[in-house]
């Protein structure tokens, strides 16, 4: 286990933030309840989650961008996962899960997006095959991600980047489950984005 120097007492204000927005997080189903429950643990053991120093688990935030209309979404085909997919990144020291999320989406697509809610949208424990990086192996791992819920206008441009996907576009929602070639994601993840969606009418 990676001890966090942030642990019991010292813990930083945005990390306690994040544990209590968890535990207030009202589940959407099953998978929800139970990956809430482990990353509150996780949390609360005070092992380092927020570094990918962590080998075995760390922090993420995503993000599921829409346009205003709430009608399309924003992916990106990333090149280790070979498939079109949701935006977002490790979180890297940031305990702003929504920061990190809000940076991710501008760095990945040239794209500025705002936080249609500063609640937490979804939670998901992913799970990484070993990989290459930058010429390095990286292990297998999980993902604690949390997703946040994103508007940017869609008359934006947009531009991939390079060195982690190679291009960015917008696609109807339904259409975005089709481009997307992990079924797990499909059925587990962006399918239950989609249908929370309900909740955030456009204006």
């Amino acid at each position: 286990m990676v001890k966090s120097e942030k642990s019991g007492f010292f813990r930083k204000e945005e990390e306690m933030s994040l544990l209590e927005d968890l535990k207030n997080y009202q589940p959407y189903n099953e998978q929800e309840a139970t990956d809430v429950k482990e990353m509150i643990y996780r949390l609360e053991t005070g092992e380092e989650l927020f570094l990918r120093s962590n080998l075995a688990e760390h922090f993420t935030a995503s993000a599921w961008v829409v346009n205003p209309a709430r009608d399309k979404t924003l992916m990106a085909y990333h090149r280790i996962y070979d498939s079109w997919a949701w935006l977002g990144g490790h979180a890297d020291g940031d305990h702003d899960l929504l920061r990190v999320a809000l940076k991710e989406v501008t760095e990945e697509s040239g794209v500025v997006a705002r936080p249609i809610t500063n609640q937490i949208y979804s939670v998901e424990i992913l799970t990484v095959d070993g990989h290459e990086k930058h010429g390095k192996y990286v292990p297998s791992h999980l993902h604690l991600n949390v997703t946040y819920l994103l508007e940017a206008d869609d008359r934006q441009a947009i531009r991939p980047k390079e060195d982690e996907n190679k291009a960015v576009a917008w696609f109807g929602l339904d259409e975005a489950l089709e481009k997307s070639t992990e079924p797990w994601f499909v059925d587990r993840i962006y399918s239950k984005l989609n249908a929370k969606l309900k909740d955030y009418p456009a204006k």
